[in-house]
């Protein structure tokens, strides 16, 4: 990834003129901090916060998206603190505590994963933990590691819940969120509905992304339990449930991707060892995690040989490794983990995490910063009338990129009226597929300026033809309106390239 760009869009440069005359109409209240915080925050990266149940493998994920082991993984509550992990020009960490002042502790990795001296505070009584740390992977977005949703400690859950839903007076701090099921509940459901807002965005599906995690395990790590996996996440993404809260559904093998992106060669060394087995005795080995690590072997491996293989790798990691090996398809370490992550589905998640967030940066920081105003002026009825309550209405009614994002929410919400490969080309026309001019015209990579024109100009035609025809719906008509405007921008810029 690519450090942050630091042009604003014309939109996020509005909305900071909106944030900083909110600072001043609020100026010596609680609000004018808050208000503060958020225009502070505009140039830095995305917020993203990785959201999920107890051992949905939030952590995992967090430690492959990196490339290296940061965040403690266990088969326990690992995350009981909001941890943010930022990039920085050192290696630092910082400890809010409830009460006081944030103070710089130390740390230590033990095996890699960062162990953190809170000294004589206890769990309860931090805020949060910020981790500095000098990454390529944290240029464009800052990860924020949250406690478990339904944790046995409610005192744990609420920590999220408090972090990541907004209230009446506060906004939340995360642009957007990646959220992870084993399978989807009823309790997945509410979360998500509870982390949109339903002011500004219409309670936007695009600041989310539903990670179906740990996916190996959908197809009880058989070789094919990938391919399983993204069947299941195809028919989550067509579910009406999850498309109005969520962007997309992915499948991810989180500790396959994490140790692929961590890989030693000592590990691959003692998976070529027990590639040397008989097949039979790997295969009678590989029924059961007992089995695997006590069974009987002619391998020199023992039995804590193996559990640490299993620790890294799990069963389907092991099993896959060993049948890469044994095929011949990879004969290094580096081959092995270049084909671990590919086939965990990471890059899959990345690609996603910049064309619909990183990409989406400008717009997901100027909805964050409306938000933000918005719950200020709720806090203040008397200031209903203000200028900034009418700057606020007419950004908020007026732009386009927000405009777009409620099209979507109608779209995935199932209220514009329209045959399924018309409501799949809005989608696509509104970034869902990426927000580049090629994904949403459905062209090559890197089209040329006379491609896009010509493109752009039969969809312009299209969704005019959509919006003046009298058999349209009246919800179709606004959605073709909406359309036609963004296929509009896209011919303007194409032109001008030409000129």
């Amino acid at each position: 990834m690519t450090a942050a760009p630091t042009h604003r869009s014309a939109l996020l440069e509005t909305v900071c003129t909106l944030l900083s005359d909110a600072i001043e109409a609020f100026r010596g209240t609680a609000q004018e901090q808050q208000l503060q915080a958020v225009l502070d925050r505009v140039d830095e990266p995305l917020r993203v916060a990785i959201a999920g149940k107890v051992k949905a493998g939030k952590s995992t994920l967090l430690n492959a998206l990196v490339g290296e082991e940061l965040a403690p993984t266990d088969a326990g509550e690992c995350t009981r603190i909001v941890t943010w992990y930022r990039n920085g020009h050192t290696y630092r960490v910082v400890v809010e505590p409830t009460v006081g002042e944030p103070r710089q502790v130390p740390f230590h990795r033990d095996e890699g994963a960062l162990e953190v001296e809170l000294g004589a505070l206890d769990h309860d009584e931090v805020e949060r933990i910020t981790v500095d740390w000098p990454s390529r992977s944290l240029e464009r977005l800052t990860l924020i590691d949250t406690p478990g949703i339904a944790s046995v400690s409610t005192d744990v859950s609420a920590k999220s819940h408090s972090f990541l839903t907004p209230d009446e007076d506060r906004a939340t701090e995360a642009d957007a969120v990646l959220y992870l099921m084993k399978h989807l509940h009823a309790t997945d459901i509410d979360f998500l509905e509870a982390f949109h807002d339903e002011e500004v965005s219409q309670a936007t599906p695009v600041n989310a992304i539903a990670i179906l995690s740990r996916a190996d395990e959908i197809g009880s790590g058989r070789l094919d339990s990938m391919e399983s996996a993204e069947r299941v996440a195809a028919r989550y993404r067509n579910n009406p449930n999850v498309r109005r809260l969520a962007q997309t559904v992915l499948p991810v093998a989180g500790l396959l991707a994490q140790t692929g992106s961590t890989l030693r060669e000592a590990e691959f060394q003692a998976l070529v060892e027990l590639s040397r087995a008989p097949v039979e005795e790997t295969d009678d080995m590989l029924l059961s995690v007992d089995r695997f690590i006590n069974g009987r072997t002619s391998s020199v491996l023992t039995s804590s040989d193996r559990e640490m293989l299993l620790d890294r790798f799990g069963l389907y990691g092991v099993r896959l490794s060993l049948h890469l090996i044994g095929s011949n398809q990879v004969s290094t370490s580096t081959q092995l983990a270049a084909e671990m992550i590919r086939r965990s589905g990471l890059h899959g998640l990345q690609a996603a995490l910049l064309s619909h967030f990183a990409d989406r940066r400008d717009t997901l920081k100027a909805r964050s910063g409306l938000l933000a105003v918005e719950a200020a002026l709720r806090s203040r009825p008397d200031l209903a009338g203000s200028a900034v309550a009418a700057d606020l209405e007419r950004i908020s009614a007026s732009a386009h990129e927000l405009n777009e994002l409620r099209l979507l929410n109608l779209i995935r919400a199932g209220a514009v009226t329209a045959k399924p490969d018309d409501i799949a080309e809005m989608e696509r026309l509104l970034g869902t597929s990426g927000t580049s001019v090629a994904d949403r015209l459905a062209l090559p990579a890197g089209p040329d300026a006379a491609a896009v024109i010509q493109a752009a100009q039969a969809a312009l035609t299209k969704w005019q033809r959509k919006a003046e025809s009298p058999l349209s719906t009246q919800d179709a008509s606004v959605a073709a309106r909406i359309l036609m405007r963004t296929c509009e921008g896209i011919l303007t810029d194409a032109l001008a390239s030409t000129n």
